[in-house]
């Protein structure tokens, strides 16, 4: 049976989860941010650009775009 490499994850590093709604109705839960962007003036709209650069990267090795976001919120079920 072969093992799978596991990602290291920095422990000190905190996420806040994001539920991400586009302009074609399609929906992504538990979007993943870290808590270090969202301080400052621009609160939550840091996380809104940070996914936007996300969804460029995967858009760009996948070759599928996403479209735009329509709304961002913080995702219900973070302990």
């Amino acid at each position: 049976m072969a093992k799978t490499a596991k990602k290291k994850q920095n422990p000190n590093a905190t996420v806040i989860m994001f539920d991400v709604i586009y302009q074609d109705g399609a929906q992504t839960s538990n979007r993943r941010v870290p808590a270090d962007l969202l301080g400052g003036l621009e609160g939550d709209d840091a996380a809104k650009a940070y996914i936007e650069a996300q969804d460029r990267d995967i858009a760009e090795k996948s070759g599928r775009p996403r479209g735009p976001i329509k709304t961002i919120s913080r995702s219900a079920n973070q302990l």
